[in-house]
């Protein structure tokens, strides 16, 4: 796996364990929350990951756009269709996200070079 994705992967989760372990409700809940938004619905996993991850660029969270990507990954959307929605998303953010796109295009060739 790249180490691009590995290291986001393993800070993620030991700063999560960490955040859990203090056992705050508050916190508990937004992360449940979280989770839950993003189960299948109304509208099917794919289309949330997708907006999510257009979101996340417009509000310039790179670790946020780094999930969604992993997340759209996962779920089996094509590259087609995460660029249509960063493009979006550059639109609706402007050239501000540019520096955001360029990394989000690094993970997303990271994800796909993985072995």
């Amino acid at each position: 796996m790249s180490d691009i994705v590995n290291d986001f992967n393993a800070y993620r989760s030991k700063m999560n364990a960490e955040i859990m372990a203090d056992n705050n409700k508050v916190i508990k809940r937004i992360f449940n929350l979280d989770t839950n938004a993003y189960a299948p619905g109304a509208l099917d996993v794919k289309t949330k990951e997708l907006l999510g991850l257009v979101a996340s660029t417009v509000l310039r969270c790179d670790d946020c756009v780094k999930y969604h990507l992993e997340s759209s990954h996962k779920a089996g959307l094509s590259k087609a269709e995460v660029v249509e929605a960063l493009s979006i998303a550059t639109l609706i953010g402007g050239t501000i996200v540019i520096p955001h796109l360029r990394r989000a295009y690094e993970f997303w060739d990271a994800l796909e070079n993985q072995k």
